[in-house]
């Protein structure tokens, strides 16, 4: 008798351990699973910048970012769709978040207008002016494919007047209704697809307990604690933490969006955090900098020239395996390209060998002893000089 060939199911999430607030699962979707907590590294334009996608899911990533505000820009999102959506057009097969374009429009736009609609904006790339709200954001991220598009919200600095950050957390939860309800007026794409609400509220306990109520009225596959590492400091963050991810359903993906540093994970992760994404590993692989059990190193230092010891002693990863210090240094030095993709692919490695080194310690018990190895020998450059 044959065996009836199910489907993969749209989502769901299945927590399979915990360790204080910390906890291990997978999240089950129609193009794979996401083993949690994870990290997934940030495709801007379509690309995890220097690194083949094959490479990047080699380094043991089950999910990428892709970047909605600059994808709607170039090529734009219905040039996407025409080709058949960002996980073909970039051949990537595995799940796709894409952010919902609210912090780039506050961060790297000439914004010219906020209201209840949205925002209007001229792009940073030709001056050229756009709308996005909360319905064209939901549109775009259909466009390009998503698998867990982010609802539209309004972010502002955790050092905005208390009356600012009230009125900014209450438009995102209105914003996030207006999300919620045209993700579920996208036909086909809402069937395969999920959404996630965004927790804002700055650092106030209140406000976030405010904001995480009003998106479970609503009701979302998962939620994100936005609004952080803006600034605000590992220890301003992980004060937010401490309350912030028990404020939202605990059978439900947490996401801490834009984190971070590898020793801000593992305390996120302590705190109940399932998700994370950043800029940091590629950003700092092309700009020469390595991350390793003992803290990152600048490859560019005089001292590397005649290293003949590979990147990070005990690194799995091709560039460790492969190539001596010494010739990253010249390769960087030299500003020859390879030099960047090299240094890239090592950190992606690193990154998701700390995520799966995280979830050995939650399934075996032993997160704290793991967490406050990695502290003692994850030391700042500043520290070990």
């Amino acid at each position: 008798m044959g065996h009836l060939m199910t489907e993969p199911p749209r989502f769901a999430f299945a927590i399979h351990a915990t360790d204080g607030a910390a906890r291990t699962g997978e999240i089950a979707m129609r193009r794979g699973v996401i083993r949690t907590p994870a990290f997934m590294p940030v495709g801007t334009v379509g690309t995890v910048k220097g690194v083949k996608p094959a490479d990047v899911r080699a380094a043991g990533a089950d999910i990428i970012l892709g970047n909605t505000y600059h994808l709607m820009l170039r090529p734009g999102a219905e040039r996407m769709a025409r080709l058949g959506g960002l996980h073909g057009f970039m051949g990537w097969d595995h799940p796709i978040l894409t952010d919902s374009g609210g912090y780039q429009v506050m961060s790297l736009s000439d914004l010219t207008k906020r209201d209840e609609n949205g925002v209007t904006f001229k792009s940073h790339i030709d001056g050229s002016r756009h709308t996005l709200s909360p319905e064209r954001s939901i549109e775009i991220q259909r466009l390009l494919g998503s698998d867990i598009v982010m609802a539209f919200d309004e972010l502002v600095p955790t050092t905005s007047t208390p009356e600012v950050q009230a009125a900014a957390m209450a438009r995102s939860m209105r914003w996030a209704k207006r999300s919620r309800g045209a993700f579920d007026a996208g036909g086909a794409h809402a069937e395969n697809a999920a959404i996630f609400g965004i927790q804002q509220g700055a650092l106030d306990r209140t406000l976030r307990g405010d904001s995480a109520a009003a998106l479970i009225d609503i009701g979302f596959d998962g939620y994100a604690v936005g609004g952080l590492a803006v600034g605000e400091g590992q220890e301003a963050m992980f004060g937010c933490l401490d309350f912030a991810p028990g404020q939202l359903p605990a059978d439900k993906p947490r996401y801490l969006m834009g984190v971070g540093k590898p020793d801000d994970i593992v305390g996120a992760v302590e705190r109940g955090i399932d998700m994370f994404d950043c800029v940091l590993p590629t950003r700092s692989g092309r700009t020469g900098q390595a991350f390793t059990r003992t803290g990152p190193i600048n490859i560019r230092n005089a001292k590397f020239a005649e290293d003949t010891g590979p990147l990070d002693p005990g690194c799995a990863c091709p560039t460790c395996a492969t190539w001596s210090r010494a010739y990253l240094h010249h390769l960087v030095r030299a500003g020859e390209m390879l030099g960047a993709m090299l240094m890239t692919e090592h950190n992606l490695y690193f990154y998701q060998a700390l995520m799966a080194d995280l979830r050995s310690a939650i399934i075996a018990g032993r997160l704290k002893t793991f967490a406050d190895a990695f502290r003692s020998d994850y030391k700042s450059q500043s520290e070990r000089e």
